[in-house]
């Protein structure tokens, strides 16, 4: 019985080839191939459109169906990462930055970074912007300073801004000052309710600070992981009051200053949709927020829908997903590009970040009393000597293909092949393609009246692009 189910499934594509031999003419196709034992990263491949091809499987792409517009994809470039990057020589640092946020055949075209604010658990040191003595507290922030962003961090992204104006920042705290805290420690506690004004403030001199050193702050989270206090910088934030933080102090704070840089909640694990949907069902707060933001560290990313589902004028973000030290290729490239890659914009998600851009051989720097010592960066830099790790890979695959303004369309799941497919502003049509099966699979995109034949082998990965005249 699979022999014929088999068969006639050869059966139909033929007849649909040979139905309109006029069309295969008309355009041309390229696959950017990725295999798991690391012998293609990614290379480009042959594609023969000339002639008729038996295929195990057939993956419809429809144009006319779409989803979100596409903000890129990227990393956070913590303030380690900046540290290591800057402390390189000009030229190995501008060689890198060019592979990194260069497009075309100059590099990979990451189009999207987050940042910081103030420290998180991947820096040399614990900070914030206003940092006061012990027992004192500075409410009307006169102390308020972005000195230390000044050593690293803002000249790199100005470096990086000259090879990709337009690309686009999320800021993300970790922790407000200390001061502001009910355990006057940068390690968990929550925000003082009489601090709430302040912190709101906090926010946007730093849109402010950033602005005046020429970058632009697209969009802030309100708190990094605020249901996991025991990292270090943390802040313990639940949904009511951050749903009463954004409503009352800062979407007015924003609003008042002429702040137009968005706002976007949650920015913690898939397992807990509902914290976002609560802070969205009051309009009252919702009329301040853009979307929300998860990572991937518990749940599936199927329940990002849910959100999309609860509501779908809200925009949705990836923002971050680590690969552990040493890093396993075979393994992080396929789990990521399932689940994010794939997973995560086919759920609704207008950015994928990987965390981190750049650490040591170490893994250094992070901080004591939670920082995370394990943390893979996409690039391992010892002095000048970069190593590129599998989180530079599984963004590879995507942002060099899909830029900003990119529109998700539809295409449907058929076997092993996981897929996601996109309408580029130059209208291109890119196909990201996984098969997941343990056997080589021949496979036909079909779009309009045009179909390409790939073949993937076992747990490899495909970028397919085609261009239309």
């Amino acid at each position: 019985m699979r022999t014929l189910h088999h068969a006639f499934r050869l059966l139909v594509l033929m007849l649909f080839l040979a139905c309109t031999p006029e069309k295969k003419a008309d355009y041309k196709a390229e696959l950017w191939l990725t295999t798991t034992d690391k012998r293609a990263l990614p290379e480009q491949t042959s594609v023969d459109i000339s002639r008729d091809s038996a295929v195990d499987i057939v993956i419809t792409v429809d144009p006319a169906k779409t989803y979100q517009t596409m903000d890129g994809f990227g990393y956070t470039l913590t303030g380690g990462s900046a540290l290591h990057i800057h402390n390189m020589s000009a030229t190995a640092r501008r060689n890198l930055l060019r592979e990194l946020f260069g497009t075309g055949k100059d590099g990979i075209g990451v189009s999207y970074l987050r940042v910081s604010i103030g420290a998180s658990d991947l820096d040399e040191r614990l900070w914030s912007y206003n940092d006061t003595a012990e027992g004192e507290t500075d409410e009307e922030l006169k102390n308020f300073s972005m000195a230390y962003d000044t050593l690293h961090l803002i000249p790199v992204l100005k470096e990086i801004l000259e090879i990709s104006p337009e690309i686009k920042i999320m800021g993300s705290p970790w922790s407000p000052p200390k001061w502001m805290k009910d355990n006057k420690d940068t390690r968990g506690g929550s925000l003082l309710p009489e601090y709430y004004d302040s912190y709101a403030r906090y926010f946007v001199k730093y849109v402010e600070g950033m602005r005046d050193y020429g970058i632009r702050i697209d969009a802030v989270t309100v708190q990094n992981e605020p249901l996991h206090p025991g990292n270090n910088p943390s802040l313990l934030m639940l949904p009511e009051q951050q749903g009463e933080f954004i409503k009352d102090h800062l979407g007015p704070v924003f609003e008042g200053a002429g702040i137009d840089t968005k706002i976007i909640i949650y920015d913690h694990n898939a397992d807990r949709p509902d914290y976002p949907i609560s802070i969205l069902d009051d309009p009252e707060a919702a009329k301040y927020i853009d979307g929300s933001a998860f990572h991937l560290y518990g749940g599936e990313v199927g329940a990002l829908s849910r959100v999309h589902e609860a509501h779908p004028d809200k925009n949705l973000y990836f923002t971050e997903q680590w690969v552990g030290a040493p890093g396993d290729f075979a393994k992080e490239m396929a789990w990521h590009t399932e689940n994010l890659i794939i997973g995560a914009t086919r759920n609704w998600c207008k950015t994928v970040l990987e965390w981190n851009l750049a650490a040591d051989e170490n893994q250094d720097p992070h901080t004591d009393r939670g920082g995370c010592d394990r943390c893979l960066g996409a690039v391992t830099i010892t002095g000048d000597q970069v190593t590129r790790e599998p989180a530079y890979y599984i963004i590879a695959q995507a942002s060099r293909f899909v830029p900003p303004g990119s529109v998700r369309i539809d295409s449907d799941i058929q076997g092993a092949i996981a897929n996601v497919a996109f309408k580029t502003p130059e209208g291109k049509y890119v196909c990201i393609l996984q098969n997941t099966g343990t056997e080589e699979q021949k496979v036909a995109v079909k779009l309009e009246h045009r179909a390409v034949p790939v073949k993937l082998g076992a747990g490899n990965i495909g970028t397919l692009v085609i261009s239309v005249p």
